[in-house]
């Protein structure tokens, strides 16, 4: 199957919020499965990270982009789980003593 049915079939999926078993073969997009293991791959060679940023980038360029009405996410960046915690020392004064009472 060739990479622009795939994609075809990849964005159907994704617009129509479907499983990718449910890709309908009469469409002429291939399998769910042919279009999801493309996918992956695109994803893992970083392909759709730089097809993003190009397209952010065109957008942007052309004044099509409003950025007063952008939000972030932690689907698309890493969101911290707080503070880092400062690492404990060992204490060099010496223990307390026992309780004689």
């Amino acid at each position: 199957m060739d990479d622009r049915r795939c994609l075809q079939g990849i964005l159907y999926v994704l617009v129509n919020d479907i499983a990718w078993q449910l890709l309908p073969l009469e469409l002429g997009f291939g399998s769910g499965q042919t279009c999801w293991r493309r996918l992956d791959r695109w994803q893992q060679a970083g392909a759709l990270d730089q097809l993003h940023r190009i397209l952010l980038a065109k957008l942007h360029a052309a004044g099509e982009l409003d950025w007063t009405r952008a939000c972030v996410d932690g689907s698309h960046v890493r969101a911290k789980k707080g503070e880092p915690r400062p690492a404990r020392h060992r204490s060099t004064g010496g223990k307390r003593a026992a309780s004689t009472i």
